[in-house]
């Protein structure tokens, strides 16, 4: 009876000090209150290259319930259309939000377009396109909605790096939150209309890599992280 008694006493203090070591652990410490506060109208130029901003009215209109959502997970959101002098269009979309822990989860195409009504046509593939300092990792995928077809292209930063879903995410968040600090985070997006998916996904790659090589060096880190 005594030997039962102290394992249930041991049990008890091994719950009770993985529970502190939970709560010890628990980030407080917000990297985005640190250093420079972000500003996405003013860090993306409205023109670069042989692309300039234009007022369009086509863009993915967002439900009150959407927008509530978004506005709950993002500090700011940034959205424009752009075109070239061939005429083509890409539709970009920024989403920073200041706390990237498992309370607030970014909000990625795959969901919030079906959200919205759209079909995804493709399975999501990751692929990897050429920056201005090295290859950076991507997805693709293909949203439909009545006669409109459009491929998007996204990457999430988290912390310092641009991360894919599930654990490589999981692993950053968690680096961060053995230091006690709470990643911000962010979701570049870029989309354009057109049938031949390949063919856009080709124009979209132009885009970024314009806007990359364009917008200052403290931009490009917000935008995705800092190499390691």
């Amino acid at each position: 009876m005594k030997g039962l008694s102290f394992k249930y006493l041991l049990i008890g203090v091994v719950m009770l000090a993985a529970a502190g070591l939970a709560v010890a652990l628990k980030p407080t410490h917000k990297v985005a209150d640190q250093g420079p506060k972000i500003n996405l109208e003013t860090m993306i130029p409205k023109q670069f290259g042989d692309w300039r901003m234009v007022d369009e009215l086509d863009r993915m209109m967002v439900s009150p319930e959407v927008r509530a959502k978004l506005d709950r997970i993002y500090n700011q959101t940034l959205t424009r259309t752009y075109i070239d002098g061939k005429g083509a269009r890409v539709m970009l979309s920024i989403a920073y939000g200041g706390d990237q822990s498992d309370a607030m989860q970014m909000h990625k195409p795959e969901v919030c377009y079906p959200a919205q009504g759209f079909h995804v046509l493709k399975d999501v593939a990751d692929g990897l396109i050429q920056g201005p300092d090295g290859p950076i990792p991507v997805r693709r995928l293909v949203a439909s909605q009545g006669a409109r077809n459009e491929p998007i292209t996204y990457w999430m930063r988290v912390g310092q790096k641009v991360t894919g879903d599930g654990l490589p995410k999981k692993l950053e968040q968690l680096r961060y939150g053995l230091t006690g600090r709470v990643p911000d985070g962010l979701l570049f997006r870029v989309s354009s209309i057109g049938q031949d998916s390949d063919k856009e996904y080709v124009i979209q790659e132009q885009f970024i890599k314009s806007l990359l090589m364009d917008v200052s060096e403290a931009a490009k880190t917000k935008l995705l992280g800092k190499a390691s």
